[in-house]
């Protein structure tokens, strides 16, 4: 099995028929057939059943991809591993992070790291922090930016804190639920209605047992797992959310929502930044991971992270400070 005979493979699988196959390879649709029954042959069973419109993955093809994209990121992996060994480094680095991460430092991580490595290209993957984890462990990414959890204690994984960060109440400005100024008490979470993202999730996991603490259970009116939607349905009056204050800074300056801070208790969690043993550690990489611990740090220092002591009307707001 070579890689050459992978990468056909998943090319006919995504594209559905082996002449868009050819036409995506610069090949020929024999040239094609033949690859694929000659790998069907070594397995000894076929990947594709044949239909009217093409071709669609056999339940061992199915098997086979899950190998195969896998195989051909460790590749591409070693390849910029051995490049980035030169003077000039060239290739790919991999990092993973979640939507409320990424809307936030995305655009100024690419930045900064296309003027440090300007012949290494950045690829930024962005999902949930369990699906960033599985993606980790996979080996397909180089970098990890999580939210601590217990399945980050792994033998394989390295976890650098960053800080502690604090989730707040989101809601419109025209306040439906009656909330008023100040802080708002965990307890009361049990009676505004709320616009949640289901379990698994890292933020319905933090409320749940937040709330679990105090004898109560939030009132979840709307599953939604979606931060723009959430975000959306919030600031349009149909329930109240939980974020960090930076993945609202803008909406909360431009009044188009309300923050409340959180007390008894006072939700956090701990952001990370998290790498594999199973990718090499090369100077882009570890360059990536520094302009990371620099940029939250900026953002610390400019206010950017938390939200000033009026904006929630609490005595009690404090500043994340950054881990070293």
């Amino acid at each position: 099995m070579e890689l050459d005979q992978l990468q056909t493979f998943l090319t006919v699988a995504e594209a559905g028929t082996f002449s868009r196959a050819a036409i995506r390879l610069s090949s020929t649709q024999p040239a094609l057939s033949r690859k694929i029954k000659l790998l069907e042959a070594e397995l000894g069973t076929e990947l594709f059943y044949r239909t009217g419109r093409g071709v669609v993955l056999s339940e061992g093809g199915k098997l086979l991809e899950q190998y195969a994209r896998g195989l051909l990121d460790t590749a591409a992996s070693a390849k910029s591993a051995i490049q980035a060994m030169g003077a000039s480094p060239v290739g790919q680095v991999t990092i993973g992070m979640p939507s409320s991460i990424a809307t936030v430092l995305a655009i100024e991580l690419a930045q900064e790291f296309r003027r440090a490595f300007p012949n290494v290209s950045l690829k930024v993957m962005e999902g949930y922090s369990g699906h960033v984890l599985e993606w980790l462990t996979a080996a397909r990414l180089d970098v990890a930016v999580l939210y601590d959890t217990p399945n980050l204690k792994s033998n394989t994984l390295k976890t650098d804190p960053i800080l502690s960060d604090e989730l707040f109440l989101i809601g419109s400005t025209k306040d439906p639920a009656r909330i008023g100024n100040g802080p708002i008490r965990a307890a009361q979470l049990a009676e505004i209605p709320l616009v949640l993202p289901s379990r698994p999730h890292g933020i319905r996991i933090l409320v749940d047992e937040a709330m679990a603490r105090i004898g109560a259970v939030p009132n979840v009116q709307l599953e939604i797992d979606a931060m723009h939607s959430m975000l959306a349905l919030a600031e349009g009056g149909l329930g109240y959310t939980f974020l960090s204050y930076s993945s609202v800074r803008d909406l909360v300056i431009a009044k188009r929502v309300r923050i409340w801070r959180i007390v008894n208790p006072t939700i956090t969690r701990s952001l990370v930044i998290t790498t594999t043993n199973q990718r090499p550690s090369t100077k882009p990489v570890r360059a990536l991971t520094r302009i990371f611990q620099e940029l939250i740090e900026s953002h610390v220092r400019d206010g950017r992270w938390a939200p000033p002591q009026e904006s929630t009307s609490s005595a009690s707001s404090t500043r994340p400070s950054p881990r070293r």
